[in-house]
């Protein structure tokens, strides 16, 4: 049985998909652009202020599920420009400063919205 979870303190979806949907212990987190949810706007600034939205709007999901950053088994990190790699991953890195996630990232040509960052996520209740 799958569970969808609905936070207001992420952004809403764009298109039809769920934030997340949980099911059988485990949480898969859409992939998170740099939306404020409090203005439904895209946050202004470089790689480093993008995916540190980003990275809230994945923790705002996380707790709304019940989940914690330590709960993280796998990421996939997409960018609009893979020289932006290093600063978004100096970000990403204080959020997962102890038993890193598996990882995959990707230079693409085009993300939602023009941001420069989307990140989706993978979480798996401890038993």
């Amino acid at each position: 049985m799958k569970n969808i979870i609905s936070t207001e303190l992420a952004p809403k979806a764009i298109g039809p998909y769920s934030q997340a949907v949980e099911a059988n212990g485990m949480l898969f987190i859409s992939g998170q652009i740099p939306i404020n949810p409090a203005t439904s706007k895209i946050v202004e600034g470089d790689i480093k202020e993008q995916t540190e939205q980003v990275m809230k709007n994945i923790a705002a999901i996380l707790e709304a599920a019940g989940y914690t950053f330590q709960d993280v088994v796998k990421s996939t990190c997409l960018l609009s420009d893979m020289n932006n790699f290093a600063a978004m991953n100096e970000v990403y890195g204080k959020y997962y400063n102890t038993d890193a996630p598996a990882r995959a990232a990707y230079g693409v040509v085009k993300l939602p919205l023009g941001v420069l960052v989307e990140i989706e996520t993978i979480a798996v209740k401890a038993k």
